[in-house]
């Protein structure tokens, strides 16, 4: 397996494909004054057959690069840890990592280069679409919707059913009891919109809480 992006989202990514007896091949970054990660030499022209996986935190970075590369012909791979809880009628799509003591369970759809953070548990028949990050110890009860580039906060619950919109964010320790719209800001127990996003097609914002 070959790593994109030089941060500590890919060290532990890799300690998810140690654990799993793969190799890492070498490691790739956008940012040209990165010349070492770890023992490796950080390339920065990604030449290689082997599959990927994109190790950058923030969904709309995640979403470019992937269909930078994408468009190069590279292929991608998955990283699930082996303390993960996979339900094998659960499905996962290429680029996605899926990290320890996870859960996903039965009926489940996880979209395309997600991150299902430490300890997140995803319940049965939650569709999450691509390049979301579902933070650790995150609860999303069964049969809601996430939409693509989501980033859903530390330790927060969504109860069954709901539906959140694309590139919302929803902070730590939110409880989700009703349906948050696309490109909003949202926190709180009872979750609230704070406010809007102003870019949602590229899903670009800054980090507020």
């Amino acid at each position: 397996m070959y790593l994109y992006g030089a941060g500590g989202h890919a060290k532990v990514i890799r300690d998810i494909l140690e654990a799993c007896g793969l190799t890492l091949s070498g490691i790739s970054d956008d940012n040209p004054e990165l010349q070492q990660w770890m023992e490796y030499e950080v390339t920065h022209e990604l030449n290689t057959d082997e599959e990927v996986i994109v190790c950058v935190g923030k969904a709309e970075h995640r979403k470019t690069i992937a269909e930078r590369l994408q468009q190069q012909g590279h292929r991608f791979g998955t990283a699930i840890h082996p303390t993960a809880v996979v339900s094998p009628y659960a499905s996962i799509g290429e680029g996605t990592v899926v990290m320890a003591g996870a859960v996903i369970n039965s009926g489940a759809r996880i979209g395309r280069h997600c991150i299902i953070n430490s300890g997140a548990v995803v319940e049965h028949e939650c569709m999450v679409d691509d390049y979301v990050h579902i933070s650790p110890n995150t609860t999303l009860c069964g049969g809601l919707t996430i939409g693509e580039g989501c980033w859903i906060g530390a330790g927060a619950v969504v109860v069954q059913g709901v539906e959140i919109g694309p590139w919302s964010i929803i902070g730590a320790g939110a409880v989700v009891l009703k349906d948050v719209p696309e490109g909003v800001v949202a926190y709180g127990n009872p979750c609230r919109i704070i406010r809007k996003i102003a870019d949602t097609q590229t899903g670009r914002y800054e980090k507020t809480y």
